[in-house]
C-alpha cells in the first residue's frame, strides 16, 4: 500500500461523467426534437441551457487542472478529454440551434437516423467514461461508438443522395446538408471521446 504525501485529486472522474450525463441528455433531446413533423423547435433551447452547463463545467474542470499538484491521469489527457466531451456537446447544439432557425417543416431522411445514432453514442461515451477509473471495459465502448461512427458515414452519404436527387429548391439544399453534416459530426466527436478513453487506459493500464 502506497502512501502519498499529497493526495491526488480524483474528482475529475466525477465531472467526466457528469459531462457524459449532460450529453446523453442533449442526445435524448435531440432525438425527440426531430421526431416530430415539424421538429419541435424550441427544444433547441433546452439543449443549448445544457451547452451552457457543460461549457461552465469544461471550464471549471480545467481551472481546477491548472490548481491541482497530484491529477489521477496526465495533465493532458484531462484537458483532452474535457475539450473532446464538450465538443461533442456543441456539436448537438448547433445542430439543434440550425433546425429552429430555418425552421424545417419536415424531416428529410437521415435526421432521425443520425439523432438515434448520436443517442447511442452518447450512451456508449458514458458507459466508457464511468469504466475509465477502472481501466476495464473502455476498448469494448471504443469499438461500438466506432462501429456506430461508421454507420452514421453511411446515412450520411444516403442522406445527401437523396437530397441533392430529390430537392430541387437550392437553399433547401444548403440548409438541409448543413443539418446533416452537424449531426453526423457529433457522431465524429464520439469517437474522438472513445480515443481519447483508449489512449489513457493504454497509458495508465
Amino acid at each position: 500500500m502506497r502512501f502519498r504525501l499529497i493526495p491526488r485529486e480524483e474528482k475529475f472522474f466525477g465531472d467526466f461523467i457528469t459531462l457524459a450525463d449532460r450529453i446523453v441528455s442533449a442526445a435524448t433531446l435531440i432525438e425527440r426534437m426531430l421526431a416530430s413533423d415539424p421538429p419541435a423547435w424550441e427544444t433547441a433551447l433546452q439543449i443549448k441551457q445544457i451547452e451552457q452547463e457543460c461549457d461552465t463545467l469544461t471550464h471549471q474542470v480545467i481551472q481546477r487542472l491548472n490548481r491541482t499538484f497530484v491529477t489521477p491521469i496526465d495533465r493532458e489527457d484531462i484537458h483532452a478529454l474535457a475539450t473532446s466531451l464538450d465538443d461533442v456537446m456543441d456539436a448537438i447544439d448547433a445542430a439543434a440551434a440550425v433546425v429552429r432557425r430555418y425552421r424545417m417543416s419536415t424531416v428529410r431522411y437521415g435526421a432521425r437516423e443520425l439523432a438515434s445514432l448520436i443517442w447511442q453514442s452518447a450512451m456508449q461515451v458514458r458507459v466508457a467514461v464511468e469504466a475509465l477509473e477502472r481501466r476495464d471495459g473502455v476498448h469494448a465502448r471504443g469499438v461500438e461508438v466506432n462501429r456506430l461512427e461508421n454507420a452514421a458515414d453511411d446515412v450520411h452519404d444516403e442522406s445527401l443522395r437523396r437530397l441533392f436527387e430529390e430537392e430541387r429548391d437550392a437553399l433547401t439544399v444548403m440548409k438541409w446538408k448543413e443539418v446533416l453534416d452537424l449531426l453526423e459530426e457529433a457522431t465524429d466527436r464520439c469517437e474522438d471521446v472513445a480515443n481519447v478513453l483508449e489512449g489513457v487506459v493504454v497509458k495508465h493500464g
